[in-house]
């Protein structure tokens, strides 16, 4: 596995792979990766003659109240999981590498930014899109892979791809959990143990609004209802959304009918936890 540090460097071993017709399979990370990275970085060796992971924790997507100075940097644990996939190359840019004294231009996209996410994070997502455009300029994919735990951000890249033509094919993936249902997460390390202990319930919670929109005559606030009764019992909860929406605008659901995606966010301690599931209608 070869660590590259620069984007000249990266864009020059991409060409060189395409020029031999290899494609490219990139999953773009902050780090501190775990068994959720590894099913990103499995599924995209199994579907690429080339594999790329980026580390890279973005500053342009963190608030200034946000946990960018502490967010987990185990680089070395990092790089042994990437050779154990055997994966191709690990691009590690420095910070002045991707954003140099001038830079000046990001990337928004208008709507879904604004959304969910974006309510609480303002900025968030532009920080988000802009990184990824540049990363995909850097290491030029035919294929990158994004799990569906991030739900809002996996479907702004996806527009975003769509919208300025870049050819990349946006591959979603399956939420990875922990056996009693907490979806894996890099934050997941600054839960406390009594916070680890009932942080379940907020799949929980989700799972209980998805079995109420099979219910006969149920409507989108019932739903919302079951998933927020089991949510709030959670000791410390502080909730900042619950939201039934429509799986591609991301727009609140009116009815229970189409492709659509029950979304929380809520905040455990210091801990910010994001997750969603898919909500199959009874019609």
């Amino acid at each position: 596995m070869k660590l590259i540090r620069t984007p000249d460097e990266m864009q020059e071993m991409s060409a060189q792979w395409r020029k031999k017709g290899d494609s490219i399979g990139f999953v773009p990370t902050m780090g501190a990766l775990h068994e959720g990275h590894r099913s990103l970085i499995q599924r995209a060796r199994r579907e690429n003659r080339k594999v790329v992971v980026s580390i890279f924790v973005n500053p342009l997507q963190f608030g200034p109240a946000e946990d960018f100075t502490r967010y987990p940097r185990p680089f070395y644990q990092d790089r042994r999981m990437c050779d154990a996939s055997f994966v191709d190359a690990l691009y590690r840019p420095d910070p002045e590498r991707v954003y140099p004294d001038g830079f000046a231009t990001t990337v928004e996209v208008g709507g879904l930014s604004s959304l969910l996410d974006g309510e609480f994070r303002p900025g968030h997502f532009k920080g988000v899109a802009t990184v990824v455009l540049k990363l995909f300029q850097q290491v030029r994919p035919d294929r990158a892979y994004f799990g569906e735990k991030d739900f809002q951000q996996l479907t702004i890249i996806r527009r975003m791809t769509r919208d300025l033509d870049l050819g990349i094919d946006v591959v979603p993936c399956p939420t990875v959990r922990e056996r009693d249902g907490l979806a894996l997460s890099s934050r997941n390390v600054y839960l406390s143990p009594q916070e680890r202990s009932a942080a379940p319930k907020f799949h929980q919670g989700l799972d209980a609004g998805a079995a109420e929109a099979k219910k006969s005559r149920a409507k989108p606030k019932d739903v919302l209802a079951a998933a927020r009764k089991v949510v709030a019992r959670i000791p410390g909860v502080s909730i900042d959304y619950l939201r039934l929406v429509d799986a591609d605008s991301l727009a609140d659901a009116e009815r229970l009918r189409g492709r659509l995606r029950l979304l929380g966010a809520i905040r455990l301690g210091r801990t910010r936890l994001i997750d969603n599931i898919p909500v199959i209608c009874k019609d």
